[in-house]
């Protein structure tokens, strides 16, 4: 047996758990974590239920993988402390929807304990501590939490619920995020 017929299996596992793995990854954004299968997740991979839980070993674990895959890239966070409040309220009012279905898949979620601690640990370790290590002065861990759950209301509100009245939000949304990120938190003057 040659070493690419040795290489061909793990080539194909690997594109297995891919598959299984994306597949999750939509099926929670879609549905929550209460709200779909290891058949449903399974299907969408063209697998069994069988080779999903050879692969991640319970829906609880492939939850955790896809929240890390998802929240593993950033979409709206960027490393420039300078920028950050401008890039973010940019984002945010785009029409992109770059960041919704990290924030679909944890808004569908949050009715189950588990995943909410699951989640609750992948924000903190992907976006929170990430967000409070740019951030000057005192109490950033407080900052960066209110940073995030400004993003997450304006999700909310502007993606989900859909309200028209925060497409041109940008310039107040910058303001907004500039006293939650400067030292002094004077933010920018009207």
């Amino acid at each position: 047996m040659t070493s690419a017929d040795r290489a061909r299996p793990a080539r194909k596992a690997a594109a297995t758990r891919e598959a299984i793995l994306r597949s999750a990854q939509a099926a929670f954004t879609r549905g929550g974590y209460d709200g779909v299968g290891v058949r449903e997740i399974a299907e969408g991979a063209g697998v069994t239920a069988m080779l999903v839980n050879r692969y991640f070993g319970s829906k609880e674990r492939l939850f955790a993988e896809a929240v890390e895959v998802t929240f593993a890239t950033p979409t709206l966070l960027t490393d420039d402390a300078t920028s950050l409040s401008r890039d973010v309220a940019k984002a945010l009012t785009s029409s992109d929807g770059r960041s919704v279905n990290g924030f679909l898949l944890m808004l569908r979620s949050v009715s189950n304990p588990r995943a909410v601690e699951i989640l609750r640990d992948a924000i903190n370790r992907h976006f929170r501590r990430r967000l409070a290590a740019l951030l000057p002065g005192e109490r950033v861990e407080e900052r960066a939490a209110l940073f995030l759950s400004v993003i997450a209301g304006f999700q909310l509100m502007h993606n989900v619920v859909g309200d028209s009245a925060l497409a041109n939000a940008g310039e107040r949304l910058e303001r907004l995020f500039r006293v939650l990120t400067e030292a002094d938190g004077q933010g920018v003057p009207e």
